[in-house]
Protein backbone atom coordinates (compact mmCIF):
# COMPACT_ATOMS: atom_id res chain seq x y z
CA UNK A 1 0.00 0.00 0.00
CA UNK A 2 1.32 3.62 -0.77
CA UNK A 3 1.27 6.27 1.45
CA UNK A 4 2.36 9.82 1.18
CA UNK A 5 3.84 11.93 4.31
CA UNK A 6 5.03 15.24 3.84
CA UNK A 7 5.05 15.22 0.15
CA UNK A 8 6.93 11.88 -0.15
CA UNK A 9 5.99 8.73 -0.87
CA UNK A 10 6.47 5.06 1.09
CA UNK A 11 5.88 1.77 0.52
CA UNK A 12 4.04 0.24 3.77
CA UNK A 13 4.21 -3.23 3.84
CA UNK A 14 1.49 -4.59 6.13
CA UNK A 15 2.65 -7.95 7.30
CA UNK A 16 1.18 -10.39 10.48
CA UNK A 17 3.69 -10.90 13.04
CA UNK A 18 3.06 -14.44 14.77
CA UNK A 19 4.18 -15.15 18.27
CA UNK A 20 3.68 -18.63 19.65
CA UNK A 21 1.10 -19.63 17.13
CA UNK A 22 -0.52 -16.28 17.88
CA UNK A 23 -1.17 -13.78 15.05
CA UNK A 24 -1.30 -9.43 15.30
CA UNK A 25 -3.47 -7.62 13.01
CA UNK A 26 -2.51 -5.29 10.21
CA UNK A 27 -2.54 -2.12 12.23
CA UNK A 28 -6.09 -0.02 11.85
CA UNK A 29 -6.15 4.20 11.32
CA UNK A 30 -9.06 5.40 14.14
CA UNK A 31 -8.56 9.33 13.05
CA UNK A 32 -8.92 11.08 10.27
CA UNK A 33 -8.97 14.90 11.95
CA UNK A 34 -7.44 18.24 11.29
CA UNK A 35 -6.08 19.05 14.71
CA UNK A 36 -3.61 16.67 16.52
CA UNK A 37 -5.18 13.32 18.05
CA UNK A 38 -3.11 12.36 20.98
CA UNK A 39 -3.49 10.44 24.73
CA UNK A 40 -5.46 7.40 23.90
CA UNK A 41 -6.95 5.43 27.03
CA UNK A 42 -8.83 1.94 26.09
CA UNK A 43 -10.67 0.01 28.14
CA UNK A 44 -12.61 -3.53 27.34
CA UNK A 45 -16.08 -4.83 28.62
CA UNK A 46 -17.07 -8.61 29.47
CA UNK A 47 -18.27 -9.35 25.92
CA UNK A 48 -16.60 -8.16 22.69
CA UNK A 49 -16.46 -4.17 23.04
CA UNK A 50 -13.56 -1.94 23.05
CA UNK A 51 -13.76 1.54 24.23
CA UNK A 52 -11.18 4.41 23.14
CA UNK A 53 -10.92 7.98 24.48
CA UNK A 54 -8.40 10.46 23.88
CA UNK A 55 -7.71 14.35 23.33
CA UNK A 56 -8.62 16.08 19.92
CA UNK A 57 -7.40 20.10 18.91
CA UNK A 58 -9.45 19.58 15.87
CA UNK A 59 -12.47 21.81 17.46
CA UNK A 60 -9.94 24.74 17.49
CA UNK A 61 -9.24 23.64 21.93
CA UNK A 62 -7.99 20.33 23.14
CA UNK A 63 -11.38 18.11 24.02
CA UNK A 64 -12.24 14.25 24.32
CA UNK A 65 -13.60 12.74 22.07
CA UNK A 66 -14.63 8.63 22.01
CA UNK A 67 -14.97 6.01 19.60
CA UNK A 68 -15.29 1.70 19.81
CA UNK A 69 -15.54 -0.92 18.79
CA UNK A 70 -18.58 -3.98 19.39
CA UNK A 71 -16.81 -6.87 17.47
CA UNK A 72 -12.98 -6.61 19.04
CA UNK A 73 -12.17 -4.05 16.74
CA UNK A 74 -13.11 -5.42 13.43
CA UNK A 75 -14.86 -2.31 13.02
CA UNK A 76 -15.66 1.12 14.51
CA UNK A 77 -17.78 3.30 15.50
CA UNK A 78 -17.39 7.39 13.68
CA UNK A 79 -15.82 9.91 16.47
CA UNK A 80 -18.18 11.20 19.48
CA UNK A 81 -17.36 14.35 21.41
CA UNK A 82 -17.69 14.11 24.46
CA UNK A 83 -16.73 17.40 25.84
CA UNK A 84 -17.19 21.00 24.94
CA UNK A 85 -15.51 23.65 27.37
CA UNK A 86 -14.19 27.22 27.01
CA UNK A 87 -10.51 25.56 28.20
CA UNK A 88 -8.27 22.92 27.23
CA UNK A 89 -9.93 18.77 28.31
CA UNK A 90 -6.77 16.49 27.85
CA UNK A 91 -5.27 13.44 28.96
CA UNK A 92 -8.66 11.48 29.50
CA UNK A 93 -8.33 7.90 31.49
CA UNK A 94 -11.09 5.44 30.31
CA UNK A 95 -12.57 2.14 32.74
CA UNK A 96 -15.50 -0.14 32.13
CA UNK A 97 -17.62 -1.67 34.92
CA UNK A 98 -18.70 -5.53 35.37
CA UNK A 99 -22.05 -3.69 33.95
CA UNK A 100 -20.56 -2.16 31.13
CA UNK A 101 -20.83 0.95 32.24
CA UNK A 102 -18.27 3.01 30.71
CA UNK A 103 -16.53 5.94 32.80
CA UNK A 104 -14.18 8.93 31.82
CA UNK A 105 -12.61 11.35 33.18
CA UNK A 106 -9.81 13.90 32.20
CA UNK A 107 -8.33 17.26 33.23
CA UNK A 108 -9.91 20.44 31.87
CA UNK A 109 -8.58 23.90 31.73
CA UNK A 110 -12.11 26.02 31.44
CA UNK A 111 -12.09 26.87 35.19
CA UNK A 112 -8.94 28.95 34.91
CA UNK A 113 -6.98 26.24 35.74
CA UNK A 114 -6.38 22.28 35.13
CA UNK A 115 -9.20 20.62 37.44
CA UNK A 116 -10.65 17.00 36.93
CA UNK A 117 -14.36 16.11 35.42
CA UNK A 118 -16.03 13.44 34.50
CA UNK A 119 -18.92 12.17 32.76
CA UNK A 120 -19.91 8.09 32.18
CA UNK A 121 -22.15 6.30 29.85
CA UNK A 122 -24.76 3.51 31.17
CA UNK A 123 -25.54 2.28 27.63
CA UNK A 124 -22.42 1.10 25.80
CA UNK A 125 -21.65 5.17 24.89
CA UNK A 126 -24.34 6.07 23.00
CA UNK A 127 -25.53 8.40 25.17
CA UNK A 128 -23.63 10.29 27.84
CA UNK A 129 -24.52 12.08 31.10
CA UNK A 130 -23.59 15.38 31.79
CA UNK A 131 -19.63 16.50 33.29
CA UNK A 132 -19.22 16.35 36.77
CA UNK A 133 -16.42 18.74 37.80
CA UNK A 134 -14.71 16.49 40.63
CA UNK A 135 -12.22 19.18 41.86
CA UNK A 136 -12.05 22.33 43.05
CA UNK A 137 -8.05 22.81 44.23
CA UNK A 138 -7.39 26.47 42.68
CA UNK A 139 -4.17 24.81 41.57
CA UNK A 140 -3.10 22.55 38.67
CA UNK A 141 -4.15 18.90 38.86
CA UNK A 142 -1.69 16.77 36.72
CA UNK A 143 -3.76 13.81 34.43
CA UNK A 144 -5.97 11.65 36.59
CA UNK A 145 -6.29 8.15 36.06
CA UNK A 146 -9.18 6.05 36.46
CA UNK A 147 -9.98 2.00 37.57
CA UNK A 148 -13.55 -0.22 38.83
CA UNK A 149 -13.93 -2.86 40.91
CA UNK A 150 -16.19 -5.89 40.27
CA UNK A 151 -18.92 -4.00 41.60
CA UNK A 152 -19.87 -0.30 40.88
CA UNK A 153 -16.82 1.04 43.02
CA UNK A 154 -15.26 3.95 40.82
CA UNK A 155 -11.89 5.37 42.39
CA UNK A 156 -9.32 7.64 41.00
CA UNK A 157 -6.14 9.04 41.52
CA UNK A 158 -4.26 12.07 40.14
CA UNK A 159 -1.45 14.37 41.64
CA UNK A 160 -2.01 18.24 42.95
CA UNK A 161 0.41 20.40 44.00
CA UNK A 162 -2.30 22.98 46.10
CA UNK A 163 0.76 24.49 48.30
CA UNK A 164 4.08 23.65 47.59
CA UNK A 165 5.15 20.33 45.94
CA UNK A 166 3.01 17.84 44.09
CA UNK A 167 1.32 14.90 45.85
CA UNK A 168 -0.49 12.01 45.08
CA UNK A 169 -4.71 12.48 45.82
CA UNK A 170 -7.81 9.59 45.39
CA UNK A 171 -10.99 10.11 45.55
CA UNK A 172 -13.74 7.43 44.85
CA UNK A 173 -18.09 6.92 44.26
CA UNK A 174 -19.40 3.54 45.33
CA UNK A 175 -22.63 3.94 43.67
CA UNK A 176 -21.58 3.77 40.10
CA UNK A 177 -20.37 7.57 39.70
CA UNK A 178 -23.47 9.08 40.79
CA UNK A 179 -21.77 10.71 44.00
CA UNK A 180 -18.25 10.91 45.14
CA UNK A 181 -16.47 11.35 48.11
CA UNK A 182 -14.09 13.89 48.96
CA UNK A 183 -10.21 14.42 47.82
CA UNK A 184 -8.34 11.63 49.63
CA UNK A 185 -4.33 13.00 49.80
CA UNK A 186 -2.07 9.49 49.79
CA UNK A 187 0.87 11.31 50.03
CA UNK A 188 2.90 13.92 52.44
CA UNK A 189 6.52 13.60 50.84
CA UNK A 190 9.64 16.48 50.65
CA UNK A 191 9.64 15.87 46.92
CA UNK A 192 7.24 15.94 44.24
CA UNK A 193 5.40 12.60 43.82
CA UNK A 194 3.38 12.67 40.61
CA UNK A 195 2.29 10.24 37.59
CA UNK A 196 -0.09 7.62 39.55
CA UNK A 197 -1.27 4.82 38.00
CA UNK A 198 -4.23 2.83 39.70
CA UNK A 199 -5.40 -0.95 39.44
CA UNK A 200 -7.48 -2.78 41.30
CA UNK A 201 -7.55 -6.62 42.30
CA UNK A 202 -10.42 -9.39 42.39
CA UNK A 203 -10.71 -9.10 45.82
CA UNK A 204 -11.74 -5.31 45.19
CA UNK A 205 -8.04 -4.27 46.57
CA UNK A 206 -6.88 -1.27 45.28
CA UNK A 207 -3.06 -0.53 44.52
CA UNK A 208 -1.79 2.94 43.19
CA UNK A 209 1.85 3.55 41.96
CA UNK A 210 3.60 6.69 41.28
CA UNK A 211 7.29 8.70 40.53
CA UNK A 212 8.40 10.82 43.65
CA UNK A 213 11.47 13.11 43.86
CA UNK A 214 12.04 12.76 47.60
CA UNK A 215 15.12 10.85 47.29
CA UNK A 216 16.69 13.43 45.17
CA UNK A 217 15.89 11.42 41.76
CA UNK A 218 12.72 10.12 40.53
CA UNK A 219 12.12 6.84 42.12
CA UNK A 220 8.86 4.47 42.01
CA UNK A 221 6.82 4.23 45.36
CA UNK A 222 3.45 2.09 46.04
CA UNK A 223 0.53 1.91 48.24
CA UNK A 224 -2.41 0.31 48.80
CA UNK A 225 -5.71 -0.02 50.21
CA UNK A 226 -8.22 -3.47 50.99
CA UNK A 227 -11.37 -1.73 52.10
CA UNK A 228 -12.05 0.31 48.72
CA UNK A 229 -10.01 3.05 49.87
CA UNK A 230 -11.12 3.78 53.46
CA UNK A 231 -7.89 3.55 54.81
CA UNK A 232 -4.79 2.60 52.95
CA UNK A 233 -1.38 0.93 54.00
CA UNK A 234 1.90 2.65 54.21
CA UNK A 235 4.59 3.44 51.37
CA UNK A 236 6.54 1.02 49.79
CA UNK A 237 8.96 2.20 47.50
CA UNK A 238 10.00 -0.12 44.69
CA UNK A 239 13.34 1.39 43.08
CA UNK A 240 16.70 2.35 44.87
CA UNK A 241 18.47 3.64 41.93
CA UNK A 242 20.86 6.72 41.69
CA UNK A 243 18.84 7.60 37.70
CA UNK A 244 15.94 8.73 37.30
CA UNK A 245 12.70 5.53 36.98
CA UNK A 246 9.24 7.10 35.43
CA UNK A 247 6.79 6.32 33.46
CA UNK A 248 5.28 4.05 35.21
CA UNK A 249 2.22 1.77 35.05
CA UNK A 250 0.08 -1.04 37.23
CA UNK A 251 -2.08 -4.16 36.31
CA UNK A 252 -3.15 -6.56 38.53
CA UNK A 253 -4.04 -10.64 37.10
CA UNK A 254 -7.03 -12.27 37.98
CA UNK A 255 -5.03 -14.43 40.97
CA UNK A 256 -4.82 -11.19 42.95
CA UNK A 257 -1.23 -10.50 41.52
CA UNK A 258 0.22 -7.08 41.44
CA UNK A 259 2.62 -6.18 38.22
CA UNK A 260 4.43 -2.92 37.55
CA UNK A 261 6.63 -2.01 34.79
CA UNK A 262 8.14 1.48 34.22
CA UNK A 263 11.52 3.42 32.53
CA UNK A 264 14.39 3.55 33.77
CA UNK A 265 17.89 4.96 32.81
CA UNK A 266 20.20 3.21 34.79
CA UNK A 267 21.90 1.66 31.67
CA UNK A 268 22.72 4.78 30.12
CA UNK A 269 19.74 4.94 28.11
CA UNK A 270 15.73 4.75 29.51
CA UNK A 271 15.19 0.95 29.20
CA UNK A 272 11.89 -1.15 31.10
CA UNK A 273 12.34 -2.95 33.63
CA UNK A 274 9.55 -5.10 35.77
CA UNK A 275 8.38 -6.26 39.33
CA UNK A 276 5.61 -7.87 40.65
CA UNK A 277 3.77 -9.54 44.09
CA UNK A 278 2.09 -12.38 44.24
CA UNK A 279 0.06 -12.08 47.96
CA UNK A 280 -1.72 -8.42 46.88
CA UNK A 281 1.07 -6.24 47.66
CA UNK A 282 2.54 -7.77 51.15
CA UNK A 283 5.53 -8.84 48.94
CA UNK A 284 7.93 -8.12 46.13
CA UNK A 285 9.83 -10.03 43.74
CA UNK A 286 13.23 -8.47 42.95
CA UNK A 287 14.09 -6.37 39.66
CA UNK A 288 13.71 -7.91 36.20
CA UNK A 289 14.63 -6.32 33.12
CA UNK A 290 12.87 -6.14 29.95
CA UNK A 291 14.51 -4.73 26.98
CA UNK A 292 18.73 -4.02 26.22
CA UNK A 293 18.05 -1.75 23.86
CA UNK A 294 20.07 0.69 22.11
CA UNK A 295 17.45 3.47 21.63
CA UNK A 296 14.84 4.89 24.41
CA UNK A 297 12.17 2.63 25.81
CA UNK A 298 9.84 4.52 27.28
CA UNK A 299 5.98 5.26 28.44
CA UNK A 300 4.94 1.26 29.05
CA UNK A 301 1.78 0.41 29.24
CA UNK A 302 1.13 -3.14 31.37
CA UNK A 303 -2.57 -5.17 31.01
CA UNK A 304 -3.29 -8.50 32.73
CA UNK A 305 -5.72 -11.34 30.63
CA UNK A 306 -7.94 -13.33 32.47
CA UNK A 307 -5.10 -16.17 32.81
CA UNK A 308 -1.75 -15.96 33.23
CA UNK A 309 -0.72 -13.26 30.96
CA UNK A 310 0.71 -10.53 31.38
CA UNK A 311 1.44 -8.18 28.49
CA UNK A 312 3.62 -5.17 28.21
CA UNK A 313 3.59 -2.35 25.05
CA UNK A 314 5.58 0.49 25.14
CA UNK A 315 7.75 3.82 22.53
CA UNK A 316 11.05 2.25 21.57
CA UNK A 317 13.45 4.90 19.37
CA UNK A 318 15.92 2.17 18.84
CA UNK A 319 14.94 2.29 14.77
CA UNK A 320 15.67 5.68 14.70
CA UNK A 321 12.16 6.98 15.21
CA UNK A 322 9.65 5.66 18.06
CA UNK A 323 7.91 2.39 17.39
CA UNK A 324 5.30 0.46 19.60
CA UNK A 325 7.58 -3.03 20.60
CA UNK A 326 6.22 -5.43 22.73
CA UNK A 327 6.58 -8.55 25.39
CA UNK A 328 4.86 -10.87 27.55
CA UNK A 329 4.44 -13.80 29.71
CA UNK A 330 1.96 -16.57 29.77
CA UNK A 331 3.07 -17.97 33.68
CA UNK A 332 2.38 -14.17 35.54
CA UNK A 333 5.70 -12.72 34.84
CA UNK A 334 7.89 -15.62 35.61
CA UNK A 335 9.82 -15.67 32.34
CA UNK A 336 9.04 -13.61 29.13
CA UNK A 337 9.26 -13.81 25.65
CA UNK A 338 11.49 -11.69 23.53
CA UNK A 339 10.23 -8.56 22.00
CA UNK A 340 8.28 -7.95 19.43
CA UNK A 341 8.13 -4.90 17.19
CA UNK A 342 4.89 -4.08 16.11
CA UNK A 343 5.08 -1.29 14.13
CA UNK A 344 7.07 0.30 10.82
CA UNK A 345 5.90 3.50 10.00
CA UNK A 346 7.43 6.49 8.77
CA UNK A 347 6.72 8.73 12.04
CA UNK A 348 6.98 8.61 15.81
CA UNK A 349 4.23 6.50 17.01
CA UNK A 350 4.35 6.89 20.62
CA UNK A 351 2.47 6.82 23.85
CA UNK A 352 0.73 3.11 23.52
CA UNK A 353 -2.16 2.07 26.19
CA UNK A 354 -3.07 -1.74 25.88
CA UNK A 355 -6.07 -3.68 27.32
CA UNK A 356 -7.12 -7.45 27.11
CA UNK A 357 -11.04 -8.70 26.83
CA UNK A 358 -12.31 -11.56 28.48
CA UNK A 359 -11.25 -13.92 25.70
CA UNK A 360 -7.49 -13.18 26.19
CA UNK A 361 -7.47 -10.75 23.09
CA UNK A 362 -4.86 -7.93 23.45
CA UNK A 363 -5.68 -4.52 21.75
CA UNK A 364 -3.27 -2.04 21.69
CA UNK A 365 -3.83 1.91 20.76
CA UNK A 366 -1.13 4.53 20.19
CA UNK A 367 -0.87 8.16 18.54
CA UNK A 368 0.81 8.08 15.14
CA UNK A 369 2.30 11.35 13.60
CA UNK A 370 3.14 8.85 10.10
CA UNK A 371 0.24 10.87 8.17
CA UNK A 372 2.02 13.95 8.92
CA UNK A 373 0.00 14.94 11.93
CA UNK A 374 -0.83 12.92 15.16
CA UNK A 375 -3.79 10.60 14.79
CA UNK A 376 -4.86 7.82 16.59
CA UNK A 377 -4.16 3.78 15.23
CA UNK A 378 -5.34 0.36 16.63
CA UNK A 379 -3.50 -3.06 15.95
CA UNK A 380 -4.73 -6.36 18.44
CA UNK A 381 -3.61 -9.78 19.10
CA UNK A 382 -6.99 -12.54 19.14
Amino acid sequence: MKKTILGMTFIVVLCSLHLYGQTWSAFKRLTWNSGVSHAPSIATNTGNGIYMVWQDSSPGNREIFYKCSTDKGNTWSGNKRLSWNSGSSESPSIAVDSSNNIHVVWRDFSPGNYEIYYKRSTDGGITWSGITRQTWTGSNTLPPFIAVDSGNGIYLVYADSPKTNLEIYYKRSTDGGITWSGNKRLTWNSGSSKSPSIAVDPSNGIHVLWQDYTTGNYEIYYKRSTDGGITWSGITRQTWNSSVSYDSSIAADSSNGIHVVWADTKSGNPDIYYRRSIDKGNSWSGITRLTWNTGASREPSITADSGSGIHVGWQDETPGNYEIYYKSSSNGGSTWTGITRLIWNGGGSTVPALAADSSNGIHVVWTDETPGNYEIYYKNRK
